[in-house]
């Protein structure tokens, strides 16, 4: 099932992205706004994988079975989407600016100013420049002891994204209250009890697996 629910989440994601955020700037519209979200979400995704990833690596089976072959494919995985997001980003602002019209330049107006504007460069730089760079090593790709820290830095660099998104449709002046901090920790602190809960109740590896024996080869080393 996971193929169309794959397909199903893309179409339901991008609805939720229009309804519920992009509704916020009623006089503003992007066509290719809900593959940003979307993009940001398979790379949040991917990055919360490494980091389960780097946690149960100390543990068996999974000390066995996940290959530096296996991580180099996850932090390339990493790179990809990051330059999807960074593409879709700015072809975005590339195309509102060649078009310069007053019911679309507004949301970058906002956006590129002030103390925003600031935000907007630390996500250029770290939420693609930094990342970019250090995931073209191979090396580094394949040690999960430190992809695991760009994985961080970039969930951490999502979370400032959608802020930077969501928050200056409500202030001209960057603010964090209580309440930004507060919900994504409460919302994420139940999700994560659900998830671990799952994880710990199922098994981690595919029982019965026909193709075992060849993950286990020196190969793959």
């Amino acid at each position: 099932m996971s193929g169309p629910g794959l397909i199903l989440y893309a179409f339901t994601i991008s609805f939720a992205a229009i309804d519920w955020v992009m509704s916020i700037d009623p006089s503003w519209i992007s066509t290719i706004y809900g593959l940003i979200l979307l993009i940001g979400e398979v790379l949040s995704a991917m990055c919360f994988a490494v980091v389960i990833e780097r946690i149960l690596v100390n543990y068996k089976p999974m000390s066995d079975w996940l290959k530096p072959d296996f991580v180099h494919d996850h932090g390339k995985w990493m790179l990809t989407f990051i330059m999807v997001w960074a593409y879709f980003s700015f072809s975005q602002w590339l195309i509102i600016w060649a078009g310069n019209l007053p019911d679309e330049i507004t949301w970058y107006l906002k956006r590129l100013n002030g103390n925003w504007g600031v935000i907007g460069l630390a996500l250029a730089i770290f939420h693609f420049a930094v990342p970019f760079v250090i995931l073209l090593s191979r090396p580094f790709k394949r040690n999960i002891r430190k992809l695991v820290w760009v994985a961080i830095g970039l969930l951490i660099m999502r979370y400032v994204d959608l802020f930077w998104i969501i928050e200056p449709n409500f202030s001209s002046t960057l603010r964090l209250t209580w309440a930004e901090v507060v919900v994504p920790v409460a919302m994420g602190g139940l999700w994560m009890w659900f998830f671990f809960r799952n994880l710990n109740a199922m098994p981690l590896l595919p029982v019965y697996d026909p193709d075992a024996g060849e993950v286990l080869e020196p190969a793959h080393e």
